[in-house]
């Protein structure tokens, strides 16, 4: 007799629920295309063809979204390349004073010769240096708080929530600059400032997670899981977790801009980043003061800092189009 006979119809009811309904929220890994042409070409194959193609070829459907893409990982890299290769150091200090841009110092150098090149190369790095490590922080938390709170709910729910309602009454610059005060003398505090930034940006995060917790916990799924014997745990991390990676990787790309924001308006009342490091937001408070004479100390940051903070929104938006369960189609 088989492992199923054995089970009442209810159970049995339960498990088929379980095993064909998780299967259509999940994001299971890519595999080959079943099915028709037509089905393989508008991303209707299926469980077959993968969830995560489906999004992956949604995202490259939405030009703004690749060319953010493209140029967020491009700056990326010609920073990478700058530090490696590029004959000045953001710390060097050349005999050419306030000169404009030329062949050997492309974004000019300032009042005691440093290259604002690689100066700016290196405040970019460090920038997404900073904001990758809010971002995953943040997004760790926000998670863990928000699951805990919408899995669970009464007293527990209650509590998580009115401790994230009162971060979020206190203005999150007025805490940055409190907490920023105390590493603000320290010149390589690149770290330590992304940890303080990521501890009050997870809020939003937890909230939404908490929203898509009250909603999964009552789908039939988690319902069948549990009368399977599934730990909390189990049902948590391996079922209701998938079913809220859509908005949480949204979440996350938006929390990766506002960083860069908040950290360069950090540095910009000097609460930042240190010299002799620097950032985009060091720079651009550098080299305000001379933005009608040497406009190249000012303009050249702002301007790539700009373009870098429109990339990552470009991006997220293209994956929030991406992740759209509504989208059940996509255009060839």
């Amino acid at each position: 007799m088989t492992e199923t006979s054995d089970l009442s119809p209810r159970q049995q009811r339960l498990r088929r629920v379980s095993t064909s309904e998780v299967g259509m929220h999940t994001l299971p890994e890519a595999v080959p295309p079943a099915g028709s042409d037509d089905e393989a070409r508008y991303g209707m194959a299926g469980d077959a063809r993968g969830q995560l193609a489906t999004v992956a070829r949604r995202f490259i459907h939405s030009p703004m979204a690749v060319i953010g893409l493209c140029i967020f990982f491009g700056l990326a890299v010609a920073a990478i390349l700058t530090e490696m290769f590029w004959t000045y150091s953001y710390t060097s200090i050349t005999n050419t004073l306030n000169a404009p841009p030329s062949l050997a110092h492309p974004m000019g150098t300032n009042s005691i010769g440093g290259d604002v090149f690689a100066q700016a190369m290196h405040g970019t790095l460090q920038d997404i240096e900073i904001a990758l490590v809010v971002a995953v922080l943040a997004t760790f938390i926000g998670a863990t708080v928000g699951a805990i709170a919408g899995f669970y709910r009464g007293g527990t729910d209650t509590a998580l929530m009115r401790f994230v309602d009162l971060i979020l009454v206190i203005p999150v610059l007025a805490i940055l600059i409190v907490l920023a005060h105390i590493v603000a003398k320290q010149a390589s505090n690149w770290l330590w400032l992304a940890i303080i930034i990521g501890a009050v940006s997870w809020t939003y995060v937890a909230r939404l997670v908490r929203a898509d917790f009250l909603s999964l916990r009552e789908r039939d799924f988690v319902e069948a899981s549990r009368a399977l014997g599934a730990s909390n745990r189990r049902i948590i991390v391996r079922h209701m977790l998938p079913n809220a990676l859509g908005p949480i990787i949204v979440n996350a790309t938006i929390t990766v801009a506002l960083s860069i924001v908040l950290e360069s308006t950090l540095s910009y009342i000097g609460l930042g980043i240190q010299p002799p490091n620097v950032s985009l937001g060091l720079l651009v408070d550098q080299g305000q003061d001379s933005a009608t004479t040497e406009w190249w100390l000012f303009v050249f940051p702002v301007v790539i800092l700009v373009v870098l903070i429109l990339s990552i929104f470009f991006i997220g938006d293209g994956l929030r189009e991406a992740l759209d369960p509504k989208k059940n189609r996509v255009r060839a």
